[in-house]
């Protein structure tokens, strides 16, 4: 194909007069980030809403647009913002939808064309819609991500990924139910009205509030007691996104457990690490590879720092930096294996098993090859290192029923139990001999 050939905008295309006449609507995956990531696009300019609505009008109108062989995820967010559309909530001549791609080979790289052949069968050909990429995907005159907005947005998923590690493990434990929300919402509140003028969106002025963040989350009053630490893991929209998951966070800390999942950054540093890898294994380019080294350098230092104050404070636990993570992954997985979540999904299993936590849920769409590789396949190689490893599986789609799917989990929460049960057994009944002791025996 010429290089002068003339990219054919078409009618779902996201021109530059729309960015002052149009709302764009943002599928939810994790409300917290998004909040922030929301209001990074309002200070450049766009007009944005992240969608609320959930429940099985959602799918009902994902598996009318979309075949029921895609994955869960395209089905839930296509019928999130069909669902919007057709709700009467919007002027659909002034709204226009954003949607991610990957570029990889995954089904998650077809979500813009399934969407776009959903709008045209729903009768709205004439709502555009921007594709979210770094890969020069299907481009959108009206909309620009420029390193600015970039560097905003790593800010904002740092944000994002230090409250949810503090909250849960706070959450289950307060004893005042809704403190720790209350401590949310006012920083929440705080950075969003900052944001508004372009405070606090650096990653500098962010480690400033960290400190007193974390004091106001060790004041919340907890009970002292043992709960079993679960970790969520998984492809990343139905790990993440309570539509997706059925809100499986608070489902785990309804059964007694606290909830471990792993933020955000980590899978931006997989995918910005992929760019060196990529260099080694399949022989990409120099350039490539030295713009990636400098994104991951730049990430890692930030995400480290993170956690020192986290350390520091020494109240709460940090998880292991990315860098460390991705070391361990050796054992298990080659860093070739890149298709869906790839080796981090491997490697979060790993590095949640080191940290000693051993019951593990894993967040399957059914029929996602690549996850179902990366996670069923490898948990037999994860027990033959660590035994104690309590994983299971789970598969989410729109014909999967809830109670099952909740019953699989009662059954690993149960052995979690059972598990702890027998070691606190074990530790009463044979307790340290001294010395002096044997002797007298």
């Amino acid at each position: 194909m010429s290089r002068n050939k003339k990219i054919q905008w078409d009618s779902h295309t996201f021109t530059e007069a729309m960015k002052e006449t149009h709302t764009i609507l943002i599928p939810d995956m994790l409300p917290l980030h998004f909040s922030f990531i929301e209001q990074i696009m309002r200070q450049e300019g766009y007009k944005t809403h992240v969608l609320k609505n959930e429940g099985p009008a959602v799918v009902d109108a994902g598996l009318k647009y979309v075949h029921n062989d895609m994955c869960y995820p395209a089905i839930i967010v296509i019928g999130q913002m069909m669902n919007a559309l057709e709700s009467g909530d919007f002027d659909t001549d002034k709204t226009a939808l954003l949607i991610t791609q990957t570029g990889g080979g995954c089904r998650a790289s077809n979500y813009l064309h399934l969407l776009k052949k959903a709008l045209d069968k729903a009768g709205y050909p004439h709502v555009p819609v921007i594709s979210l990429n770094v890969s020069g995907l299907s481009p959108s005159p009206g909309f620009k991500l420029t390193v600015r907005m970039l560097k905003k947005a790593m800010a904002a998923i740092i944000l994002g990924d230090f409250i949810m590690m503090i909250k849960n493990q706070c959450e289950p434990y307060e004893i005042n139910p809704g403190d720790t929300q209350k401590v949310i919402a006012k920083w929440q509140a705080f950075f969003l009205e900052g944001w508004k003028t372009g405070k606090t969106t650096t990653f500098g002025s962010l480690l400033k509030y960290f400190p007193a963040m974390l004091e106001d989350f060790a004041a919340v009053k907890r009970r002292q007691e043992n709960r079993p630490r679960v970790g969520i893991v998984g492809e990343i929209y139905v790990k993440y996104a309570p539509i997706g998951n059925n809100h499986l966070e608070e489902f785990l800390v309804s059964e007694g457990a606290e909830v471990v999942v792993p933020g955000l950054l980590d899978f931006c540093l997989y995918c910005v690490y992929n760019g060196v890898v990529d260099q080694k294994l399949y022989g990409n380019t120099a350039v490539k590879a030295f713009i990636s080294k400098v994104a991951y350098g730049y990430l890692t230092k930030r995400q480290n720092k993170m956690y020192d104050i986290v350390k520091k404070h020494s109240v709460f636990r940090a998880p292991m930096g990315f860098s460390e993570k991705k070391d361990i992954t050796e054992r298990y997985i080659g860093q070739g294996v890149k298709m869906g979540e790839g080796w981090l999904l491997t490697s979060e299993m790993a590095e949640l098993v080191t940290e000693g936590v051993k019951n593990i849920v894993c967040t399957q769409p059914f029929g996602c090859l690549p996850n179902h590789i990366v996670a069923k396949g490898m948990e037999n190689k994860i027990k033959a290192i660590h035994p104690d490893a309590n994983i299971v599986a789970v598969d989410y789609d729109p014909g999967a029923s809830r109670v099952n799917q909740q019953n699989r989990i009662k059954l690993m929460l149960a052995n979690a139990r059972t598990e702890d049960e027998d070691m606190d057994v074990s530790e009463s009944i044979t307790p340290p001999v001294s010395p002096a002791a044997e002797i007298t025996m």
